[in-house]
């Protein structure tokens, strides 16, 4: 029981700081490329290079007819219906408020799901954990959100109401996606699972963004400069092969919402990145954040009261 508890901790931070760090490629990728094109070309790219490693590793798998349907729901809600939302709304909404949007409402949507799917029981100790990373996203990110919106030149009126829904809504399908993903995890081996979703999802975010996305046919041509396809490279192999990957397995051992307790560390690394490599700045209301925010992350993580599928 120490051993497993130690490994998911251990797969916990790697996660934490994994994804903490994605920002910096995604900023890179979607300053110089079409964000909905660089999103599915990524993941395109990492389904089929997961399918491949799960294939040299003996991990390869053929799914059942009778899941195929799940295969997809998981696909389209875990990736498609995450990244073209919440890409979307954030050209409408300034950056703070999409920070707390989506990450205080990704760990709440995985509870709902898991509850209502019982995946996962309801205690004291997890809606503490919840309540207290949500107030510190809050805490960190509100005061320093800027008072002008990000837009596009065509905004229409009501565009930062629709803009915040829709970045909430990427909170809501990956949190129900997340939830139908686990008990496939329980049948097959977590790498071709993820390399499944990633290539579904991928390939439906890259039609998606050549048949609506301005400028996303002409990208195609790969002419990016070496910063883009730096950011685009990183994603790929850390925050997808990697970071997805690690994901999959904390679903299947710890269940969603102590997996999803990852948006209330991953935070803290980008702060620190920020300071580390741009010359940031951490004030007062930075530090609190950070502190409430990981102590809801321990709250939700010491817990061992969860039940565990068997691991494949």
């Amino acid at each position: 029981m120490t051993l497993d508890l130690n490994k998911n901790q251990l797969r916990f931070l790697m996660l934490c700081i994994i994804w903490g760090s994605t920002w910096i490629g995604t900023k890179a990728g979607i300053e110089i490329v079409p964000p909905l094109l660089f999103a599915g070309t990524r993941f395109t790219a990492a389904g089929v290079l997961l399918l491949l490693y799960g294939w040299a590793r003996g991990e390869a798998a053929t799914f059942k007819v009778g899941d195929s349907i799940r295969f997809v729901a998981v696909s389209m809600l875990m990736i498609t219906l995450c990244y073209a939302p919440l890409f979307w709304g954030m050209q409408y909404i300034d950056t703070g408020t999409a920070a707390v949007l989506e990450m205080s409402l990704t760990p709440i949507a995985l509870l709902c799901f898991a509850l209502l799917l019982r995946e996962e029981s309801l205690d004291v100790r997890r809606i503490l954990a919840i309540l207290l990373g949500v107030s510190g996203l809050i805490i960190l990110f509100w005061p320093s959100a800027p008072d002008e919106h990000v837009s596009k030149p065509e905004a229409f009126a009501g565009a930062s109401l629709w803009g915040g829904l829709a970045v909430a809504s990427a909170a809501f399908t990956y949190g129900y996606g997340s939830v139908l993903a686990r008990p496939l995890l329980r049948s097959y081996p977590a790498l071709f699972v993820a390399g499944i979703t990633t290539l579904v999802g991928g390939i439906a975010l890259l039609a998606a963004a050549l048949l609506s996305e301005p400028g996303a046919l002409s990208a195609l041509s790969g002419n990016w400069g070496k910063i883009a396809w730096t950011g685009w490279f990183f994603l790929v192999i850390f925050g997808s092969l990697i970071g997805y990957t690690t994901y999959m397995r904390l679903l299947r051992d710890i269940g969603a919402s102590r997996a999803g307790s990852y948006a209330f560390v991953s935070p803290v690394i980008a702060v620190a990145l920020g300071v580390l490599f741009f010359s940031e700045q951490v004030t007062v209301f930075d530090v609190v954040g950070i502190i409430v925010m990981l102590i809801g992350a321990y709250l939700a993580m010491a817990e061992t009261s969860v039940r565990k599928p068997t691991a494949l």
